[in-house]
Formats: structure tokens, C-alpha cells, sequence
């Protein structure tokens, strides 16, 4: 199953409004043991983000002028946030291409609604090679090729999916491998499958080239 980023995110979030002070954003802080948090404006819609990076490098500069400092002169612009919806890898990804920590929730109106922490994310690759194998093998075949098939061998290892066997049609083939990359938990998959054809088994077949795809 495709988890996404409303089953793990926290809905209660601590936040901080543009002209919340330097000392009051650094007490949410230490209050909540967090390090770092949102910043709304009068419509809940997220402006920016504030982290201990952004104090530090506050504090550094302007040492003196530090405490009579704003949440609009602390926060980093532009948010970067995501949607319930989206998958959870994805936001993963997301998360470490812009080296946050973080991630605020914004519904359709970017309203704030929730924080998904790489905690949060982490979580979902915590599952076991088996419960990834299960669900290639009991989810994914059957609905990328329209009935259960019994022709193609799962096998996972630290995340690295491995598929071995015949389909019986060519149009299969990146649909199998591009759904098995989208598994939660899944960091790669390798493509030992042949084609079908009327004179025999042709392979090992090609599949797509995204990211993941591994066609050794």
C-alpha cells in the first residue's frame, strides 16, 4: 500500500507569526524540544521556516541586535512544504534535496494543517524485506498486470528489489518495474525479466531508465 504524508504528520504544530520576537521563537523552541518551526501569516498560509541554523546564523551576525529581531527577519524563504496527499517517498525526496529537516503540511489554499519531521518519514522505511516482497508479489503484479501471475519471482534485500522471470507482453514491463520503484520502502530495483515473444523467451528485457532502475 502507497502510504502518504497526512497518515504520519503531526496536526498539532507549534508555529511562530511574522512579529513573534527572537527570545519568544527561541522559548517554542526550548519548550517543545523541537528545532524548528513554521512561520504563519494572518491566514494560516505558511511564509517561511525557522530552524537553529537560522539562529545561530542570526546570533553570529548581528549578536548585538539579536534579541530585537522578528520572525520575518529569522525565517527562510520560501517555505518549502508539501501536500497530505503526497507520497511519502516522494516528500523524502523532497527533504533531502533541500537539506531540511521538516516539512511543513499545507492544505490546498496553503493553509497551514501539520508537520512531517524526517522522523516522520524515516518511520515508513523501517518495513522488513519481507512485508516489501508481500506486497510486490500480492499488490503489485496483480494490478500492473490485471490477474494474479505466478511468473515472476520477488526477492528483497536491505530495500533492493529484485525481479526475475517472463511476462508475456512487452507494454508489461514498465509498468511492473515503475510500480515496484513507487513501494514504500523499496531504494532500487533490479531487472532480470525476459519478454515473451512466439518463438521463446527473449531477455534479459530492457525496462525504464528512472531513478531506482538497476537493469544489471
Amino acid at each position: 500500500m502507497i502510504r502518504i504524508v497526512g497518515e504520519v504528520m503531526t496536526h498539532e504544530v507549534v508555529e511562530a507569526r511574522r512579529d513573534t520576537s527572537f527570545k519568544d521563537v527561541l522559548r517554542l523552541l526550548d519548550r517543545h524540544r523541537i528545532s524548528g518551526l513554521p512561520v504563519v501569516d494572518e491566514d494560516d498560509k505558511v511564509v517561511g521556516v525557522i530552524s537553529e541554523t537560522d539562529l545561530i546564523h542570526r546570533q553570529a551576525a548581528r549578536s548585538s541586535q539579536a534579541h530585537s529581531v522578528t520572525a520575518q527577519e529569522l525565517m527562510s524563504t520560501p517555505a518549502i512544504t508539501v501536500h497530505p496527499e503526497q507520497r511519502i517517498a516522494d516528500a523524502a525526496r523532497v527533504m533531502e534535496r533541500h537539506g531540511v529537516e521538516r516539512l511543513p503540511v499545507v492544505d490546498e489554499e496553503d493553509r497551514l494543517i501539520g508537520i512531517a519531521t524526517r522522523r516522520d518519514l524515516l518511520r515508513v522505511f523501517l518495513r522488513t524485506d519481507d512485508e516489501v516482497r508481500r506486497e510486490i508479489r500480492d499488490e503489485v503484479l496483480p494490478h500492473a498486470l490485471g490477474r494474479p501471475y505466478h511468473g515472476v519471482a520477488v526477492s528483497v534485500r536491505d530495500g533492493m528489489a529484485t525481479l526475475e522471470g517472463a511476462l508475456e507482453h512487452i507494454g508489461d514491463l514498465p509498468l511492473v518495474i515503475g510500480l515496484t520503484f513507487r513501494v514504500d520502502g523499496v531504494v532500487g530495483v533490479v531487472n532480470r525479466l525476459t519478454v515473451r515473444i512466439a518463438s521463446g523467451p527473449v531477455g534479459p528485457a530492457k525496462g525504464p531508465t528512472g531513478p531506482g532502475a538497476d537493469h544489471r
